[in-house]
């Protein structure tokens, strides 16, 4: 990737994180099978914070971490688009789909539960597509990014 595209590729990786934070904040209030996102973020700061010896962070300090941490992550994870500088958007679903079926099946054996993401098929396919909506929004926008602009 040319040095020059690096910031574009930033940028589309966080508009594709904040796109897929959103969804999944606004859905799971009102959506019972929703993905919880947030719970394995929480679950996972307060696991690294025990195995540091440290004190995690409680309530609202807690789930603004875990947010921050998921839109930081997602953003540099979604930024990748920029890799596939021929066909971004083909790129962005490929990684959307492959970070939706790791967020269905890597939590469990990491320690911090499958209920969140893989409770009912419901859960599993929203998850997969969430994802997968969060890559072809980080695609789109490098795309964007690539056309000339008109003056």
């Amino acid at each position: 990737m040319q040095t020059e595209k690096v910031p574009h590729a930033l940028l589309s990786g966080l508009i594709g994180a904040v796109a897929l934070n959103v969804l999944h904040e606004t859905v799971r209030q009102f959506v019972p099978q929703a993905p919880r996102a947030d719970l394995l973020g929480e679950r996972s700061i307060v696991k690294g914070f025990k195995a540091a010896g440290a004190e995690p962070p409680t309530g609202t300090a807690l789930y603004a971490s875990a947010m921050a941490g998921d839109v930081l992550s997602n953003a540099i994870y979604y930024s990748t688009v920029g890799l596939g500088d021929k066909q971004p958007v083909l790129t962005g679903a490929a990684i959307g789909a492959l970070a939706g079926i790791g967020a269905v099946t890597l939590p469990g054996p990491m320690g911090l539960g499958e209920g969140p993401t893989e409770r009912t098929p419901a859960t599993v396919a929203m998850t997969i597509g969430w994802y997968l909506f969060g890559g072809l929004v980080a695609g789109a926008v490098y795309e964007r990014f690539r056309r000339p602009t008109t003056a």
